[in-house]
C-alpha cells in the first residue's frame, strides 16, 4: 500500500464522522504532508473500492467518508451538525429491501440506507 494511501487511512481512522476529501486534504497539509487533492480522492476511491471506508452523500451531494469499523453490511446514522457517526446493522432493513425486490421482480438487490439526525452531544 502506497504511503499517500496509508496517510489518508490514517487521517480517517482518527476521525470519529464522516470528513470530505478537502477537509482531509487540509488536515494532511497542516501537518507537512505534500499531498495533492487529486491523490486524496484517488486513495479514498481506492480504499472505498476495497472495503475499507463508507461513502455517503450529504444533502447538498457531496461526497464524504469514514473508515469502517465493520466489514459487515452496515447503515450509518449521522448527526447532521458534527458528522459524528454510528454504524448500526438492522436485519429488518435487509428483508425489506429483498422483500421489495422480490415483490416487483427484481434480482442482485442492493440498497443504501443512511440516516440523519441530531447527536445528544449537539441538541
Amino acid at each position: 500500500m502506497s504511503t499517500r494511501r496509508e496517510a489518508v487511512r490514517r487521517a480517517l481512522t482518527g476521525s470519529s464522522g464522516f470528513r470530505s476529501a478537502q477537509d482531509l486534504y487540509a488536515d494532511l497539509r497542516a501537518e507537512g504532508s505534500k499531498i495533492g487533492l487529486t491523490t486524496v480522492y484517488r486513495a479514498l476511491q481506492s480504499l472505498s473500492d476495497a472495503g475499507e471506508v463508507d461513502v455517503l452523500r450529504t444533502d447538498e451531494g457531496e461526497a464524504v467518508y469514514r473508515a469502517c469499523d465493520t466489514e459487515n453490511h452496515h447503515h450509518h446514522i449521522v448527526c447532521r451538525v458534527c458528522s459524528a457517526a454510528v454504524e448500526i446493522e438492522n436485519p429488518d432493513v435487509e428483508k425489506w429491501a429483498a422483500d421489495m425486490g422480490a415483490e416487483y421482480g427484481f434480482t442482485n438487490v442492493t440498497h443504501t440506507v443512511e440516516v440523519f439526525g441530531t447527536c445528544s452531544s449537539c441538541s
